[in-house]
């Protein structure tokens, strides 16, 4: 049971970061889709080639690692999401 709590507080937690970084990096660069292409394609390689555990078959890795990366991604792509409908909004500071 406790397993399952931290499993969906970790998700949580990578959710709103991303959300958050991808959110700034989105006003601050002016574009969408950066801060999830970032994301998928250098942030992402090098977490499993960080925290890849040999002793582990690679079935229960994903297992372990797939929720975190899940929302991570999912988190990217509302920041975007966000950003690209406050821009059709008309705020211009977006």
């Amino acid at each position: 049971m406790l397993k399952i709590l931290q499993e969906i507080v970790g998700a949580l937690l990578f959710f709103v970061l991303l959300f958050g970084i991808g959110f700034i990096l989105n006003m601050l660069i002016k574009t969408t889709w950066v801060p999830l292409w970032l994301f998928v394609i250098i942030v992402l390689p090098l977490a499993i080639w960080h925290f890849w555990d040999p002793s582990r078959t690679a079935g229960s890795f994903i297992a372990i690692f797939l929720p975190p990366a899940l929302s991570s991604i999912a988190g990217a792509y509302v920041s975007g999401w966000t950003i690209r409908k406050l821009r059709r909004g008309g705020y211009k500071m977006f």
